[in-house]
């Protein structure tokens, strides 16, 4: 069974994980553990624990449970109260960080409890925050103020040095493939190449790095950007191995959809400029992989999962 490690966080990171999880792939999900926004940075606050929000989102895309127990523990509480906005996983996972001691006891047993085949690892067990450094040296502290002024910053890094988990660099030698997920660059790609263990694992090994390109671009974080101007911003953070393959959409989109969903979010499909891509060194894999859910541009993550299963069974 081929192996693939994926790293990402957020939305992007579960659409992904979604589709990958029903073919037969060996699969290590790596989260970033930045996030700071929302229940997540509330918890992370008052309790003093770990990001729990992407790590309970990958847990429960990767699941294999019935209807009801993902209704329950993607339940959010709406009623004003104590518990307002806090959705059941991310109880589940502050509770258990305090049973089992740190995030990573605690997602192993979750994804016990989810049924999940693979790995979910996250980054680090340390409750870290994302720094972003303007050209005047202007520091933006946290993952939101990262996000918001993206386009001033020059350099990320993390408020403190970081120890990440050893069992990363073990499932990056044994990969088969190592896969940067879609979502924002700044504050859930990039992140993971913070740290030179991981730099250092994945120049000391010829396994192909894909990313899957995002969709959009994100207001304030990747304006204009094409897809090749996201494989440059990750070969910067990279270290002598690049990104090797660039899996990215060639189809249209409704315009109707198009002009409300540009108008209202200030977001632009992200365009392929093969010349450029040329320029990065990455082999281009395009094809029709979106989707609209509610209105919104999705991945097709059952698609996208596809044609990485068929590149990996191409190289045998």
């Amino acid at each position: 069974m081929k192996k693939v490690i994926v790293f990402g966080g957020g939305t992007g990171l579960s659409c992904l994980l979604s589709g990958l999880k029903l073919f037969p792939l060996d699969v290590t999900a790596v989260i970033t553990m930045s996030d700071n926004g929302s229940s997540t940075g509330q918890l992370k606050k008052e309790l003093d624990i770990p990001a729990v929000g992407d790590v309970g989102k990958v847990l429960l895309s990767m699941a294999n449970i019935d209807g009801d127990f993902s209704k329950l523990m993607g339940y959010r509480f709406t009623k004003a109260s104590f518990l307002e906005n806090h959705p059941i996983k991310n109880i589940l996972l502050a509770a258990l960080i305090d049973i089992k001691g740190n995030i990573t006891e605690a997602t192993k047993y979750m994804s016990e409890l989810l049924n999940i085949n693979g790995t979910v690892l996250p980054l680090t067990e340390e409750k870290i925050e994302l720094v972003g450094i303007s050209k005047t040296n202007k520091e933006y502290f946290g993952e939101e103020a990262v996000s918001e002024n993206a386009s001033k910053i020059v350099k990320l890094k993390y408020d403190h040095d970081i120890k990440i988990n050893k069992e990363i660099i073990t499932k990056i030698k044994e990969a088969d493939l190592i896969l940067f997920s879609p979502g924002s660059l700044y504050t859930s790609i990039m992140p993971h190449l913070l740290s030179k263990d991981i730099i250092k694992a994945i120049d000391s090994v010829k396994t192909p790095v894909m990313y899957v390109s995002n969709l959009v671009t994100q207001p304030g974080e990747t304006d204009k950007y094409n897809v090749s101007d996201h494989i440059k911003k990750l070969n910067e953070y990279l270290g002598n191995h690049k990104v090797d393959v660039v899996i990215a959409n060639n189809a249209k989109v409704d315009v109707k959809i198009k002009r409300k969903y540009f108008k209202e979010e200030k977001k632009e499909l992200v365009k392929i400029d093969k010349k450029n891509i040329e320029k990065e060194k990455a082999k281009l894999i395009e094809d029709n992989i979106f989707s609209i859910e509610d209105g919104t541009i999705r991945h097709n993550s059952l698609k996208t999962a596809y044609i990485i299963f068929s590149y990996l069974m191409e190289g045998e």
